[in-house]
C-alpha cells in the first residue's frame, strides 16, 4: 500500500524558513518522480514543485521560484521542501504526491505564515 507521510509544518514569521519532509512507504519510491503541492485556505490545490526520480532535477511554479528547493533521498525514501523568505501567501497545507498507486496524495502538514 503506498503511504506519504508528510511533516515539518508550523507557524512562522514573514521572512522566515522551514523545511518539510515526507517518508514514501509501498512502492518503489526510487522509480517514481515527486510532487509538493499546496492547498491555500479557500482555494483549490496547486502544485509547487516537482524532483525528477534520481532527484537531477527539479522545477518549480513561478510563485515558489528561487525561494523553495526540493530534493529527493532514494537511500531514505524521503523528499523535501526547503522553504526561505516564506510569506503570507505562502499559508497552505502542504501535500506530497506521487502517480503511484493511481496518484497518491498525503494528509498533509499545516504552514501559516504570519506576523
Amino acid at each position: 500500500q503506498v503511504k506519504l507521510v508528510e511533516s515539518g509544518g508550523g507557524l512562522v514569521k514573514p521572512g522566515g524558513s522551514l523545511r518539510l519532509s515526507c517518508a514514501a512507504s509501498g512502492y518503489a519510491f526510487e522509480q517514481y518522480y515527486m510532487n509538493w503541492y499546496r492547498r491555500p485556505p479557500g482555494q483549490e490545490r496547486e502544485w509547487v514543485a516537482r524532483v525528477t526520480k534520481t532527484g537531477s532535477d527539479a522545477y518549480y511554479a513561478d510563485s515558489v521560484k528561487g525561494r523553495f528547493t526540493i530534493s529527493k533521498d532514494n537511500t531514505k525514501n524521503m523528499v523535501y521542501l526547503q522553504m526561505n523568505n516564506l510569506k503570507p501567501e505562502d499559508t497552505a497545507v502542504y501535500m506530497c504526491n506521487t502517480v503511484a498507486g493511481g496518484n497518491t496524495y498525503g494528509r498533509g502538514t499545516q504552514v501559516t505564515v504570519s506576523s
